[in-house]
């Protein structure tokens, strides 16, 4: 983050809808039971059971890739990815404070694994495949004792990291054709390995689990087996099951107090195995792949995490799984309030549309169409219909309580419908193609009339408003121009020029300006009957473009969200930066106040929503 903005008031952050499920192992229950912890972005969440309040750390710059939690519980560690060239940082977080404990950076590129040791004493980090060095560090002095390379040269890269249970000494890594058990000598400050015999048995192991004596490693595959290694002895116990592999390989493995396996497979199967020969004993098949298994107290209970970034309540003893948890597994393309309320939004993405209740935030609704990606999504100023844009040209609208398709427009534009808006007396849609046209659509009880089909832009139309007397609109494309169109006589009003590729654009509440942004990172003002040339323009970010802008009822504020992941409150008339919004791990995409300044919604490619409160109260 800049210098200049450490000094500017924070935003408040009420709610974060968002889970990566691409984390191996990242959802995770704090040993106090009480908690949950796993990442979204860069952001690391720690959610109560019961109730689902949230708290949030915040403290690393880029995306986190791997989350661990100290068997006291007084420590949670998590490491990042980061851009080649620099280096990542493992931060570790007091727990009972939730502030940052301190900072360890040696590793390049990325971390790929953490653990700790089991009395606190020890953190033993493995860099990605760019550093491929395992590095063991001294949790009280915050400094490295010793590191070395993670794999030898003729095996490939490491993966994954264990502690033992007992001995703050030794550890496991493995990963793809190695599996390797260290010991640390702090005397001479080394870490020695020794290769565990598999015999003719080539894997790449994916996730570790050592038995809670110590005497047996339990590894998931890739091949869709698990090996048991001795890990006295370092060699290969038994491999199995024999027949019926884990589909599409191992994900993650939980030893239970009983002995018994929960294995956690790429294809979505949750599995209850024996810790013997590794059958079967019963499983259920969750929404894609299985990335994390966290067992709850003497493990009773356990909540499981998938790639399709939703969260699982399982009972142990009739195997009876709950969905606790669901968020947009890709990057959300669009955010659309509700008028006259803060409770209701709506997002979109790949496939779907969804509705959320910010109280508790929680999925209302969710209306899939496969193979077809929605581009933008709007609420009718009535709240009886949800109005969307999809990439194969076609208009559809839902029902916002059942879902239920009410009218499709076909081959709206020939290049995707990219673009779309309700006028006030909810009698007609506006929208805008990939094609670069604007068309004004008629809505009748079960049909619908194309009105005209306006042609000026030369390429994608990115954000359509439509004025509040339903006159006139304003369409603003990445060709470089933004144009305010008559839709009662289908003519151009007024057209801006600008050096960018614009992404946004909205009109002041009074309707005699209206202000522009895009890639050139500069917030423009123009007036609109005389539109030539801006009247101001602001530097709206240092780093990227701006996505999305959005004006409070009031006229008073807007806020703006783009490539720097920072959203930013404005006062209109000054152009003064008020708050801003630290917690995107990914650029944002789309930010909308709702209608009485109560909160506002921000949206990013990683497939976060952020829900914040709006610093301002409204002018009455």
């Amino acid at each position: 983050m800049d210098v200049e903005t450490e000094s500017i008031p924070r935003l408040e952050l009420e709610a974060v809808i968002g889970f990566n499920g691409h984390v191996s192992s990242g959802l995770r229950v704090h040993p106090d039971n009480e908690h949950m912890i796993y990442p979204l972005g860069c952001t690391i969440i720690l959610k109560r059971i019961k109730d689902g309040k949230q708290e949030f750390l915040h403290g690393h710059a880029n995306n986190v890739t791997c989350i661990s939690v100290s068997k006291s519980g007084l420590y949670i560690a998590s490491g990042q990815v980061n851009f080649m060239g620099f280096k990542a940082t493992i931060i570790i977080w007091d727990y009972a404070t939730r502030t940052i404990y301190t900072e360890l950076v040696l590793h390049k590129a990325k971390v790929e694994a953490l653990a700790f040791s089991p009395n606190d004493k020890y953190l033993v980090s493995l860099g990605g495949q760019d550093d491929g060095s395992i590095v063991v560090w001294n949790i009280e002095t915050k400094q490295a004792i010793c590191g070395s390379p993670a794999s030898a040269q003729s095996a490939g890269h490491s993966l994954i990291l264990q502690y033992s249970n007992t001995n703050d000494n030794i550890f496991v890594s493995a990963g793809s054709g190695t599996l390797r058990v260290w010991e640390l000598d702090l005397a001479n400050r080394k870490i020695r390995p020794t290769e565990c015999q598999t015999g003719k048995l080539k894997r790449t192991v994916k996730c570790l689990e050592i038995s809670e004596d110590d005497q047996f490693i339990f590894c998931g595959t890739m091949t869709g087996d698990i090996m048991k290694v001795n890990l006295k002895t370092k060699l290969l116990n038994h491999c199995g099951p024999a027949k019926s592999k884990y589909s599409m390989g191992v994900n993650v493995i939980k030893i239970l107090k009983s002995g018994d396996l929960l294995v956690g497979c790429g294809s979505g199967t949750v599995t209850l195995c024996s810790g013997t020969n590794f059958k079967s004993l019963k499983k259920v098949d969750l929404e894609k792949a299985v990335t994390s298994i966290a067992t709850l107290g003497d493990g009773n209970e356990f909540f499981v995490g998938t790639e399709a970034a939703q969260m699982y309540r399982f009972s142990y003893e009739n195997f009876k799984v709950e969905l606790i948890s669901t968020s947009h597994n890709d990057a959300v393309k669009d955010v659309a309030i509700l008028f006259g309320t803060s409770e209701l939004f709506a997002t979109c993405s790949d496939e779907d549309i969804r509705v959320w209740y910010t109280g508790k935030p929680k999925e209302l609704l969710r209306i899939t169409i496969p193979n077809v990606t929605c581009n933008s999504v709007d609420f009718m100023f009535n709240g009886q219909s949800i109005i969307s844009a999809w990439n194969d040209g076609k208009i559809r609208l839902f029902g916002p309580e059942s879902g239920k398709l009410m009218l499709t427009i076909h081959n709206a534009h020939t290049m995707g419908a990219t673009a779309i808006a309700g006028t006030r007396d909810c009698k007609r849609i506006v929208s805008g193609g990939g094609e670069g046209q604007v068309c004004v659509w008629e809505l009748k009880p079960h049909s619908y009339r194309l009105l005209e089909a306006m042609k000026k832009h030369k390429a994608a139309v990115t954000c359509l408003k439509i004025k509040s007397d339903d006159t006139e609109c304003v369409s603003a494309s990445s060709d470089g121009t933004c144009i305010i169109w008559d839709i009662v006589r289908f003519v151009v009003r007024q057209m801006m020029i600008a050096n960018t590729l614009f992404r946004t654009v909205c009109y002041h509440p009074e309707e005699f300006q209206i202000i522009t942004s895009g890639t050139d990172r500069k917030v423009a003002y123009w007036d609109v009957f005389e539109g030539k040339s801006a009247l101001r323009q602001l530097e709206a970010s240092q780093s990227g473009a701006i996505n999305g802008m959005h004006i409070s009822q009031d006229g008073k504020y807007f806020v703006t969200g783009g490539d720097d992941k920072l959203v930013k409150v404005w006062d209109y008339m000054l152009g003064g930066v008020t708050h801003i919004g630290v917690g995107h791990g990914g650029s944002i995409t789309s930010v909308k106040i709702c209608s009485n300044s109560r909160n506002l919604v921000s949206t990013s490619a990683d497939g976060a929503i952020l829900c914040w409160k709006f610093p301002h109260l409204p002018s009455s």
